[in-house]
């Protein structure tokens, strides 16, 4: 029985070890992708300013000689980027923010860009990307497919729309009272952080359930009001009463499903289970009393006998070399040796 427990315990434990190495491959694999695709967004903002200096600068050197660009095939969606910058790539789950502490209807302020300086309220959060769309702020023109125009009924071959920016170059921006003047100013807030209480939200809605606060500070950020989405009953719906209806009570005096059940969904003599049939436990007892019975039987051969014997005197003979400590005794040989080289070294 000690086998069977030994080798479950093995084989629980070779299992693990190679969950958290497929799990570390799939993490480093997603680290791969999302860094492959964070190169191909970049390489696109880099092509598409690369190329607006070099157009600036033909249609300077040229002067009235130049192209008119926004005339012929590509006349229509000049100066219109690719749907593609709407879509930044995704970052691994394992390389998230663990709180994201911007929801839609902060006011927030732009750091970094064309826009810095520019404070307006946040639409929406996309925390797959860490990103933010803030309300005219970021906008540009973005061409696309005739298909999609058509299919959406727009008859301009671009849409302004609002290009996607980093949480990392916004700052929110919260009204506080001013304790000396008692005035409520929009002070700009350097570092939040998150934590409890963790609180029950609606359903429906995109509110987190952690608190933000001030760092350094400790004040509460409160979250902007959100409510939740109403729907509407339709004819096809459940209804709700039929749905909180229990239709099945657990029991203690009947097994939610037959033993045989699990007998075929994986092996009965597994070595990866840990229960086993009663049957299968006394089979294990009793090859280990026999293998006890049989060891208890050698003993009582001349051979088996002798053998106890010397393994009782040499068990004597090591106890003996032993003091009442357990340390072991040096003999005269050993200590004498000792003792003239310690002299030795004092005489030096």
């Amino acid at each position: 029985m000690q086998k069977v427990i030994r080798r479950t315990a093995l084989a629980r434990n070779q299992a693990q070890r190679k969950a958290i190495r497929a799990s570390k491959n799939a993490e480093r694999e997603d680290l791969k992708d999302s860094l492959r695709q964070r190169f191909a967004y970049n390489r696109l903002e880099l092509d598409n300013v690369r190329a607006e200096r070099e157009r600036r600068r033909e249609d300077w050197m040229r002067g009235p000689l130049a192209p008119q660009r926004d005339a012929g095939f590509d006349g229509k969606q000049f100066g219109a980027l690719s749907p593609q910058a709407l879509n930044p790539p995704v970052i691994p789950k394992h390389l998230r923010r663990k709180y994201v502490n911007i929801a839609a209807g902060d006011r927030v302020c732009i750091i970094k860009g064309r826009d810095q300086g520019k404070i307006n309220e946040v639409v929406r959060v996309d925390v797959t990307n860490e990103t933010v769309m803030v309300k005219d702020v970021n906008m540009t023109d973005v061409h696309f497919p005739k298909w999609l125009n058509e299919q959406h009924g727009n008859n301009k071959p671009y849409n302004t729309m609002n290009l996607p920016i980093s949480m990392d170059n916004v700052k929110l921006v919260v009204a506080l009272d001013d304790p000396a003047t008692g005035q409520t100013r929009d002070v700009l807030v350097e570092h939040v952080y998150g934590g409890e209480p963790f609180l029950e939200r609606e359903q429906g809605t995109e509110t987190p359930r952690h608190t933000r606060y001030i760092a350094g500070e400790n004040i509460e950020i409160p979250w902007p009001r959100s409510e939740a989405p109403k729907f509407k009953d339709e004819e096809s719906d459940t209804l709700r009463m039929e749905v909180e209806t229990p239709s099945w009570l657990p029991s203690l005096h009947s097994a939610p499903f037959p033993p045989s059940v699990l007998d075929e969904l994986r092996n009965k003599f597994s070595k990866y289970r840990t229960r086993h049939d009663p049957e299968f436990v006394e089979a294990k007892k009793m090859e280990d009393y026999r293998k006890e019975y049989l060891q208890s039987r050698s003993l009582l051969t001349p051979k088996g006998e002798l053998i106890a014997m010397l393994q009782a005197k040499k068990q004597a003979r090591l106890a003996a070399r032993r003091d009442a400590n357990g340390n072991l005794i040096m003999d005269d040989q050993t200590a004498g040796f000792v003792e003239k080289f310690l002299q030795e070294r004092k005489s030096a």
